[in-house]
């Protein structure tokens, strides 16, 4: 799919979003190689730690309909910065485990502008299951 295709179906996912404390939406789309997008939007709590970012809602959303990280091909994240919407801290860690290390990442910002990121760009040296051994 073209990548602004994928930027309007993530502006789309993006009105899901439930974010009353920050007002600050995201929402953001998985690329399946069978054609298929998940959506995911930021979904907020009173309690701040209890809330979860719309990378890892639609990373989620994937495995609980039976993807595996090899049938993902790309995740387009936007948010109505200037700036581009780079993943947190969590949703990196997330991102290393759950897509395959040659999977696309398009960072969005308002204008529709957007960067294409690998993986390794996002979380060089990510903590891996191979550090557990």
């Amino acid at each position: 799919m073209k990548v602004l295709d994928l930027i309007k179906k993530a502006k789309e996912a993006q009105n899901f979003s439930f974010s009353p404390y920050s007002k600050f939406p995201v929402g953001a789309i998985l690329e399946m190689k069978d054609g298929n997008l998940i959506k995911g939007a930021n979904i907020e709590n009173a309690s701040y730690p209890l809330s979860c970012c719309a990378e890892r809602v639609a990373l989620f959303s994937a495995r609980m309909k039976g993807y595996k990280k090899e049938d993902i091909v790309s995740l387009t994240i936007v948010a109505n910065c200037d700036n581009y919407c780079f993943p947190c801290g969590a949703c990196r860690q997330v991102i290393s485990e759950l897509m395959p290390k040659e999977a696309k990442i398009y960072c969005v910002n308002k204008n529709g502008e957007y960067l294409k990121l690998s993986i390794d760009d996002l979380l060089p040296h990510a903590f891996s299951d191979g550090d557990l051994k």
